[in-house]
């Protein structure tokens, strides 16, 4: 940065916090279980199915959220109903979906004199994941 654009102050604590909500979202099974709940409220039988993981590993992933404060859950009888906590989490995931392409490249403005980025790192099949 310059002079005239001093670069923001940040700190630890807010450090901290930034990378464990990313360590949050570091994985591709949370990442949709946050996607799916920005829809709204649905309960692990559904999420899991609409994930295509396992019950178990998507009570798992709830928990975790559930413990870092960004999803919460409410009864409805005897269905515990999950939704997100923390709508700052949706538009952070929104702005990583808005900068990604559906085949997985980087999205950015059209160029024709280049052809699309592809992430710096492996992009692992989705389907079936359990992670």
């Amino acid at each position: 940065m310059d002079d005239e654009h001093p670069a923001p102050s940040v700190t630890e604590a807010q450090l901290a916090a930034a990378a464990g909500t990313f360590d949050m979202l570091s994985t591709p099974h949370r990442l949709h279980i946050v996607w799916l709940l920005s829809e709204g409220e649905y309960d692990v039988t559904t999420i899991a199915e609409r994930t295509g993981a396992a019950v178990p590993a998507t009570s798992q992933h709830l928990a975790k959220l559930r413990a870092a404060g960004m999803v919460a859950a409410r009864r409805d009888g005897r269905r515990q109903l999950y939704r997100i906590e923390d709508p700052h989490i949706l538009a952070v995931v929104a702005h990583m979906f808005n900068h990604i392409a559906p085949d997985g490249t980087l999205a950015e403005e059209s160029d024709e004199r280049r052809p699309p980025r592809a992430p710096r790192f492996t992009v692992p099949a989705l389907a079936g994941s359990a992670s």
